[in-house]
C-alpha cells in the first residue's frame, strides 16, 4: 500500500503593500460634519489626514506632525483660523488654505495677507476640494524655498504666489457660482481687460483689499 503524503500547507498570499500616502494635510472646523466629509475625503484621495475641532489643538497637532499643508475654517471659538495660519506661516512655515462661508472685503483682505495658497467658500463639495488640495500641494512643492525661520522646518517663498484660487474664491461667494463658473468668469474678465488670469486674479484681490480699509485711511 503507497503511503500517503501529506499536502504541502497552503501559504496565504502576499498582502499588496500600502499606497503611498500623497501627503500629510491638517483639517481645522469647529462643525463635526464638515470635519469628518473633508477628512473621510481626503483619506480616501490618499492623503494621510490629521484633524482638530478647536485652533489650539490644531497648533498642537502641527507642531507634533508637521502637515505639507492645513485646512483651516475661519471663525472657530478660542483661537480663529487666521490665528492658527498666522502661527503656521511664522513658527512652522506650513502652507495654508481656507474653508470659509464668509468672504466679505475684510475676511478676503485678511486672507491675503496672511498668504493662504487658495480660498475655498462653503458649502463645500469634497470633488472641488481634493483637486484644489492637489494644485496647493505641488504648486507649495515645485517652488524653492526660502531661508528658514527658527523653528527646523523651511519656510515656502510668497505663499500667495498664485493668486488666482483666492480671487476664485471671492467671485463664487460674491455671484454664488460653482468653481468652475467662476473660473471661466474670472478668465472673461481677464481677456476683457487685456490681462492675464493672474494679473486679473491680483487686481480683483487689490480692489476687495482697498474697500476693505476704512474711510479716510
Amino acid at each position: 500500500m503507497t503511503p500517503s503524503v501529506p499536502a504541502a500547507p497552503s501559504v496565504p498570499p502576499a498582502a499588496a503593500p500600502a499606497a503611498p500616502s500623497k501627503g500629510k494635510i491638517l483639517v481645522v472646523d469647529d462643525d463635526r460634519l464638515v470635519l469628518a466629509t473633508v477628512t473621510h475625503g481626503l483619506a480616501r484621495a490618499g492623503y494621510e489626514v490629521i484633524d482638530a475641532d478647536n485652533g489650539d489643538d490644531a497648533i498642537l497637532l502641527a507642531r507634533q506632525h508637521r502637515p505639507d499643508l492645513a485646512l483651516l475654517d475661519i471663525r472657530m471659538e478660542g483661537k480663529s483660523g487666521f490665528d492658527v495660519a498666522d502661527y503656521l506661516r511664522s513658527s512652522l512655515g506650513t502652507p495654508f488654505m481656507f474653508l470659509s462661508a464668509f468672504a466679505d472685503d475684510a475676511t478676503v483682505a485678511q486672507v491675503k495677507a496672511l498668504g493662504a495658497v487658495a480660498y475655498l467658500v462653503k458649502p463645500l463639495d469634497i470633488a472641488q476640494i481634493v483637486p484644489t488640495v492637489e494644485a496647493a500641494l505641488s504648486s507649495v512643492r515645485s517652488r524653492p524655498l526660502a531661508g528658514a525661520p527658527a523653528d527646523p522646518a523651511p519656510a515656502p517663498a510668497d505663499p500667495l504666489a498664485n493668486p488666482v484660487p483666492v480671487a476664485v474664491g471671492v467671485l463664487m461667494h460674491r455671484y454664488s457660482l460653482a468653481r468652475g463658473e467662476a473660473l471661466a468668469r474670472l478668465h472673461r474678465l481677464a481677456q476683457a481687460d487685456g490681462r492675464s488670469l493672474h494679473a486679473q486674479a491680483a487686481a480683483l484681490l487689490d480692489a476687495v483689499e482697498l474697500l476693505s480699509r476704512p474711510s479716510g485711511s
